[in-house]
């Protein structure tokens, strides 16, 4: 079988299946005397051995060798664990920077073997044309990555305008695809609670497909409209960042879904509703949401959520089926992958310690596809059309004075809303500064920390540009930072303490298309090209992690010191999650839902 190979069904493999349990025919592969990591069971089982037939497990038990035949591969595992392949449940491969192939390259040597993704930050610039190309690019793969079709583009109607938009009709259309395993997050949980004939009808197309409708509640409140959501129809959620979070999805029959992204840190706090309150943990289940390359390439990726989990208290075996069964059942996937089991997909590691997820090899639909942290296997680069690529429209070219906040006649001194960085964390928080007036013009305050935020529209060429200003990114010399990255509507956000940055950095990306540019006093200091749809790039993911890692040292040397700058920086905009946002249509105040003035 080639490494890209998908297996045949069970359906029509169940009798060679039963054949090589019974030693009737030899089984593709043998791998012998492992410690067998059974998260049905919560045991480890020394001294198992595992045959594997068409890319699927047919025997796990104490002795295989009646599978053995003259053509079967023998791997001696050594005693060491033999664990089954990770599962992220809840990601966005555009965060990567880089296309699914590159994401799976990046990944498979960490020991992910199955992918569930979410490519609505495509969705929002191309429309349902972009989620097929990612869904037919993922199908490609050699390992299993699972689409969700996106549920809110834009995310909130009214409050933005994205490149596209997507309806009822199109989500009931992409459940009938091959590769759609469900619906979105469900972003916009104020429509949902107001019954907005949008978001029920989406999620009521979902449940008819027989899919499963994930879900996105993005606020602290816990009262009625917390159970007005749920009552909605979303099965999971992963922007709980507490524990009564975790517990009161749970209570309500959700899946508590806790992320360790590149800048989310939300497992520590939420995983004592099981280590301290003793919660079942089979209702939780791990996730990334966000990672971009530089995270993948340098420190893992569901390995590095497994390996966090443990550290917080968790059994090894605990953490593992948080990111194995625990996700395949939630996905209606259990027969065919989240376990070392017959019937199931042959996906498997080697690890030499558990609690620290060391993998040794990873092995997919029965072929091994990295040893060592390596890649054994090449994985063709997609090629994206032309329609695809040259989506940044500025329709002009931006000028310092295009960035200039004019006070209200006669002031001397304004005092402004500040949208405030949360280090490690989605939500921001809604802030107040007195800021000068001088010769007209608001001015920023590089002591307090008060620099300059702006969105630039940038799929319809309006030329249009919203100022703001932002706290938290520590930013002292002159310099601007502009991406076309920004959840959800992907316009262009520039943050700087320079207006003449400022237009440089935003023109700059109107000329590569798309990406992450940092200047400083009229220099480009780094450069992240992403000409696919202004999110991705189209070179390979350890390319891309090195001038990733570029940007965030320039970031340093300009005064940044956030965790992770380049994630908080791409957020800004992201205008369902509390407490205030910058989009086309204004400052956003994402606790009332509301366009809020920028001067109080």
């Amino acid at each position: 079988m080639t490494s890209n190979a998908r297996p045949k069904p069970w359906t029509e493999m169940a009798t060679h299946l039963v054949d090589v349990a019974m030693g009737r025919k030899p089984a593709d592969l043998v791998i012998r005397n492992g410690r067998w990591v059974n998260v049905h069971s919560g045991e480890i089982i020394a001294g198992t051995d595992i045959a594997i037939a068409g890319g699927r497990f047919a025997y796990c038990g104490p002795n295989a060798g009646h599978a053995i035949g003259q053509g079967t591969k023998v791997v001696d595992a050594g005693g060491r664990y033999l664990v089954p392949g990770l599962c992220d449940a809840h990601m966005h491969v555009e965060s990567g920077m880089v296309t699914v192939t590159e994401f799976c390259r990046a990944v498979i040597p960490h020991g992910t073997t199955s992918m569930f993704i979410d490519p609505h930050e495509i969705a929002n610039v191309l429309g349902l044309p972009g989620v097929r190309l990612m869904h037919d690019e993922a199908i490609a793969m050699p390992i299993n990555v699972h689409v969700q079709m996106p549920s809110c583009v834009p995310s909130a109607p009214g409050l933005e305008h994205a490149g596209a938009e997507l309806t009822v009709a199109d989500v009931a259309e992409a459940m009938t695809w091959e590769n759609i395993i469900g619906l979105g997050e469900v972003m916009n949980f104020p429509g949902v609670v107001a019954n907005d004939p949008v978001m029920s009808g989406e999620i009521a197309a979902t449940v008819k497909a027989g899919k499963t409708v994930g879900g996105h509640y993005a606020s602290r409140d816990l009262g009625l409209p917390f159970h007005g959501y749920v009552a909605g129809g979303p099965e999971d959620d992963h922007e709980g960042t507490r524990a009564e979070d975790a517990i009161a999805r749970v209570r309500q029959g959700m899946k508590a879904m806790l992320r360790l992204g590149s800048a989310w840190y939300d497992v520590a706090s939420q995983i004592k509703a099981v280590t301290e309150s003793g919660l079942d943990p089979r209702n939780f289940i791990l996730c990334t949401d966000d990672s971009h390359s530089g995270t993948l390439v340098q420190e893992g990726h569901m390995d590095r959520v497994v390996r966090h989990a443990i550290q917080q208290g968790l059994k090894p075996v605990t953490a593992i089926q948080m990111a194995t069964l625990n996700t395949a059942q939630h996905f209606k996937l259990e027969r065919e992958l989240g376990s070392i089991a017959p019937g199931r997909l042959a996906d498997l590691l080697i690890v030499s310690d558990l609690a620290a997820m060391t993998i040794d090899e990873v092995y997919a639909r029965g072929v091994r596809l990295a040893k060592g942290g390596k890649l054994d296997i090449d994985i063709p680069a997609y090629d994206y059309p032309k329609t695809a690529k040259n989506t940044v429209k500025l329709g002009k070219k931006l000028k310092a004075k295009d960035f200039d906040v004019v006070a209200p006649k006669g002031a001397n001194e304004v005092r402004v809303r500040v949208i405030g960085v949360i280090e490690n964390q989605a939500p921001t928080r809604a802030l107040e500064a007195d800021l000068p007036v001088e010769d007209g013009l608001v001015a920023m305050d590089r002591r307090n920390d008060v620099c300059q935020i702006a969105l630039v529209e940038r799929h319809r060429g309006t030329g249009g540009v919203t100022n703001a200003f932002v706290s938290g990114f520590g930013y002292m010399g002159d310099c601007a930072m502009a991406s076309s990255v920004a959840h959800d509507s992907h316009h262009i956000i520039v943050v700087g303490t320079n207006k003449e940055d400022m237009a440089l950095a935003v023109n700059r990306l109107g000329e590569v298309g798309g990406g992450v540019v940092l200047f400083s006093k009229g220099k480009e200091l780094a450069l992240v090209e992403m000409p696919i749809a202004g999110l991705m790039s189209d070179e390979r993911a350890e390319i891309v992690a090195a001038k990733a890692e570029k940007l965030t040292e320039a970031m340093r040397k300009m005064g940044c010191s956030l965790n992770n700058a380049y994630m908080q920086h791409s957020l800004l905009a992201l205008v369902v999650i509390p407490e205030l946002r910058i989009s086309d249509v204004g400052l956003v105040d994402v606790t009332t839902f509301q366009k809020v003035d920028l001067f109080i």
